[in-house]
């Protein structure tokens, strides 16, 4: 009988299709089980589904799997996956193992795995594709590549951290918010491998959407140089309030090692009470003169990295132009720049109907002014009526919503066909 073989890390993002051909999500992982004698032997997929939730979906219930698509039954478990004891995800955890060759010859690292189907819905693991050592001394040189079966070898067992490159490199797609949920679904040893991986700025954009205790807990174990770099990507109200739940001297320590801009607009908002307009705005706000162009400001909103509701207005100051500024004269919000020609003053079209807010406002005062005037944000001011910052919706929303809100599971129907989760198919 011919055998089906599919390596696991082209697997990944392949888009999962039901019988009729509709799309019921992608695929994120493959779920396997040891076993004594036996090669691991696959239980099913993890698949992410609309609402970026993760679920799982027994091998049983895929029907074939093929270039660039999965076909499965249909009858799927809305139920958020969880790991169970004994399992383990192929890219998350076995991608970057180092083993060791049962004959003697060296050591290896595992690249990706090759699991086959040997009856319908029967699959396990049959190859290793691994890596060896590199023997050439040249910084662009890599080992020579090998196949190998379940036998050939065996797991090292050592304390040194497992390369998380592929791990990494399969998340790329994701947006903060997954990749945060994504890095926090893993085991705790492999969270940290793959916060090693990722760029600073990156890693930065997923703490940002993690829960205060999530943040506080991988930063405390990355090491001070990395993890000021890391502070210095986020935004300034983020790397705010993680910094205040740091320990004085960690604080201090980390402040020291930022750089000197970002570790001032930091120290300038820990001053301020968390549930004032001080404490919860951004010091990053779109700033120009009353000199400047339409053509100016829509330039500057168009930035790719530029958050949308820092976006959405630019603030109208005298100089200086960097927080604190002058005195702030004005609001110009986009769609008023979108109705005048490109060599308009921006000088001559501010909204000067909205008041600022000052710094010691009080949380529920930001945002009532947001929800009665329809804003996305507002400026906040100092006492010289200089910019200091501006609050945004997104900024009212992180602080209105619980602090679990991010693990919260929206309350989904289950379809009735919907099947329990087994580990037999």
């Amino acid at each position: 009988m011919s055998t089906t073989r599919v390596f696991v890390a082209r697997l990944a993002g392949c888009t999962v299709f039901d019988p009729a051909g509709d799309r019921v999500g992608k695929v994120r992982d493959v779920l396997v089980v040891n076993r004594t004698n036996d090669p691991p032997r696959v239980v099913g997929l993890i698949v992410e589904i609309p609402g970026k939730r993760r679920v799982f979906v027994p091998i049983g219930r895929v029907t074939s799997i093929g270039p660039g698509q999965v076909i499965t039954t249909g009858l799927i478990n809305l139920r958020r996956f969880e790991q169970r004891g004994g399992e383990v995800r192929v890219i998350a955890e076995i991608l970057g193992r180092k083993v060791d060759f049962t004959d003697g010859s060296g050591e290896a690292t595992i690249e990706d795995v090759a699991i086959d189907e040997k009856r319908q819905g029967a699959w396990s693991v049959s190859q290793y594709f691994v890596r060896r050592p590199k023997t050439s001394g040249s910084l662009f040189a890599k080992g020579p590549t090998a196949f190998a079966t379940w036998r050939e070898v065996r797991e090292r067992i050592s304390t040194e951290a497992q390369s998380a490159e592929h791990l990494v490199a399969s998340l790329s797609d994701l947006k903060p918010a997954d990749l945060a949920n994504t890095i926090l679904e893993l085991p705790p040893e492999r969270i940290l491998e793959v916060a090693s991986e990722l760029p600073d700025g990156r890693l930065a954009d997923a703490l940002e959407e993690m829960p205060v205790d999530d943040q506080v807990s991988l930063l405390a174990q990355i090491d001070d140089e990395r993890a000021a770099s890391v502070l210095d990507q986020m935004q300034p109200d983020d790397a705010a309030d993680l910094v205040a739940q740091l320990p004085d001297d960690r604080q201090e320590q980390l402040l020291g090692l930022m750089e000197p801009e970002e570790a001032e607009d930091v120290r300038m908002l820990l001053e301020y009470e968390p549930d004032t307009a001080g404490g919860l705005m951004t010091t990053e706000p779109v700033i120009l003169s009353a000199d400047s162009t339409v053509a100016e400001g829509l330039a500057l909103i168009r930035k790719a990295d530029l958050p949308p509701a820092l976006g959405a207005a630019v603030c109208i100051t005298l100089p200086p132009y960097e927080p604190p500024t002058g005195k702030l004269l004005g609001m110009v919000h986009y769609q008023r720049m979108l109705r005048h020609p490109p060599h308009e003053r921006l000088g001559a079209i501010l909204d000067q109907s909205l008041e600022p807010l000052s710094a010691q406002a009080s949380a529920a005062e930001v945002t009532r002014i947001l929800a009665s005037y329809d804003l996305v944000s507002v400026p906040v001011v100092d006492d010289a009526d200089r910019l200091v910052g501006v609050v945004t919706v997104d900024d009212i929303l992180d602080y209105l919503l619980p602090d679990d809100w991010r693990s919260q599971d929206e309350d989904e129907p289950v379809r009735p066909e919907s099947v329990r989760r087994s580990s037999n198919g």
